[in-house]
């Protein structure tokens, strides 16, 4: 039987690729990754794991209550989420926390609402 690595990437619609870059980039930190491989998606990366950004298109479905994606984390350290929790602050972004008794979680929503977690089980 084959061995799963890792997870390598979340694929996301997004309404304004530049606009998503930037907001990746900026808020979470991540760094672009195969820039010369093709101009869409936009790969984002923390460490090998990765954001592919793709636009939506001008005929982009409204959100709808039905089975999708939920959320996806970053795995930080205790120190990381304590300075995500800064920097969301000096950014003004708007964040929730939450503590899953096993681990803590920030949460976040990027400029099209997908929502994004900071997780970390030292707790």
């Amino acid at each position: 039987m084959f061995a799963v690595e890792c997870l390598d990437h979340v694929a996301l619609k997004v309404s304004d690729l530049e606009r998503s870059v930037e907001w990746y980039t900026r808020v979470l930190g991540l760094r672009r990754c195969h820039e010369g491989a093709w101009d869409v998606p936009v790969v984002l990366c923390a460490g090998t794991t990765g954001v592919a950004l793709f636009p939506a298109g001008e005929a982009a479905a409204p959100v709808r209550q039905t089975v999708g994606m939920s959320h996806f984390a970053f795995r930080v350290t205790r120190a990381g989420l304590a300075e995500a929790r800064d920097v969301f602050r000096r950014l003004d972004v708007e964040f929730s926390f939450e503590d899953h008794d096993i681990a803590h979680s920030l949460y976040v929503h990027d400029p099209d609402g997908h929502k994004v977690e900071l997780t970390t089980y030292e707790v």
